[in-house]
């Protein structure tokens, strides 16, 4: 009965892989397909991606970007990235800095400028690591809202820094929102000494607070979707989860709301990270990654959707905004390794034109990449 039991148990195991990659294909084939057919306003108007990277680094990973146009009429890209000599992950939390590209055009590709955001040490609340850059132009001043980290320790060698090492930990749960400014893309930045947005014990965002979309809104306030984790009861950390702040002002106070939950309850639905926020006539809307695929059946896919308030969400009927199987312009479809930290450009009339993403090669899995970039896709 032992041998039938495990026979049993391994044709059926036999079964699942094959029906699991058998859905697989039928992504990747059905891919320019399900864009036609989608009602999703983003997704169905992706044009071919641009196989040229907008962003790179040599010798350095490379990760999400944001992008404004400024008054010298080029783009200005904000972007992540640090060293090689140190894994992809979790070098981002030790190691990042915040740089400045430049183009003519919104698709790039960008050039190298400066180092926005460098290390400063670690007796600051963001000296040693700048991460998720997001950018914003308002009365002829620039504001850059980032995540940063920090921690007291010697510089890592690739061995040494691990998710368990001392570095991760203390880096980790040192994340917390914070604010530069400038008068110009060139800079210099004026960091904030203090985070905009800090933990508060007995919530979501009580071991951290990262991942931060603000928008500016016609009165000069802020709404800012961010991500936050949990204290949990074995010295760890929750699940990811997204929560709404405002501010009279950019530089605050900022205030979670929705009486301090989350806006998309992670009971039931998978957790949610990397948003972007927008807000035209009709309200807000957000588009963020379905990290488990609980709400577009994609793992790692784009999830849309909407408020009146900013507060209460609802999430799309046709929810898929963006998928990891990418069409690029020399008509190649492909799944990325990854496909992160979506940010939207949109143009002096309010229409979206350009979508940007952090991705890397491999068959998945930052342990697996040799390479990141940011890629752009037109809009349509």
């Amino acid at each position: 009965m032992d041998t039938l039991n495990y026979l049993i148990m391994k044709i059926y195991l036999l079964l699942l892989i094959l029906v699991s990659n058998t859905v697989y294909a039928q992504k990747i084939n059905n891919l320019i397909e399900l864009k036609q057919n989608s009602t999703n306003e983003l997704f169905h108007h992706l044009e071919r991606a641009i196989r040229t990277p907008a962003f790179q680094s040599e010798g350095y990973w490379v990760w999400g970007s944001s992008v404004t146009k400024g008054g010298d009429g080029k783009y200005h890209m904000f972007v992540s990235r640090f060293p090689k000599t140190l894994r992809f992950h979790p070098g981002w939390m030790v190691a990042s800095e915040i740089v400045h590209a430049v183009s003519d055009t919104p698709q790039g590709p960008y050039n190298f400028s400066d180092v926005a955001l460098p290390a400063r040490g670690a007796q600051y609340w963001d000296g040693r690591s700048t991460h998720n850059p997001r950018i914003l132009k308002h009365n002829h001043k620039y504001y850059l809202i980032y995540m940063g980290s920090t921690h007291p320790f010697a510089e890592p060698t690739y061995d040494e820094l691990t998710l368990s090492s001392p570095w991760c930990t203390v880096a980790r749960s040192s994340k917390r929102i914070g604010l530069a400014i400038a008068d110009s893309p060139y800079g210099p930045w004026k960091r904030l000494d203090e985070p905009i947005l800090k933990t508060k014990a007995n919530t979501f965002y009580s071991y951290l607070t990262s991942n931060p979309s603000p928008i500016i809104q016609e009165d000069g306030s802020v709404m800012m979707i961010f991500k936050g984790r949990a204290h949990t009861q074995n010295g760890k950390h929750s699940q990811m989860a997204l929560g709404i702040a405002y501010a009279p002002s950019i530089e605050g106070p900022y205030t979670v709301l929705n009486n301090d939950q989350p806006i998309f309850q992670i009971d039931g639905q998978g957790e949610a990270e990397d948003p972007f926020l927008w807000k035209d006539k009709r309200g807000y809307h957000v588009i963020f990654k379905d990290q488990v695929g609980k709400y577009t059946g994609e793992r790692g896919g784009g999830v849309m959707a909407y408020s009146e308030d900013g507060i209460h969400w609802t999430v799309n009927k046709d929810p898929k905004s963006y998928s990891l199987t990418v069409e690029w312009e020399d008509g190649k479809v492909e799944k990325q390794g990854q496909l992160e930290r979506s940010f939207l450009l949109f143009d002096e009339n309010g229409k979206m034109t350009h979508a940007f993403f952090a991705t890397m090669d491999g068959p998945g899995g930052f342990e697996n990449a040799s390479n990141s970039w940011n890629m752009v896709i037109p809009i349509k």
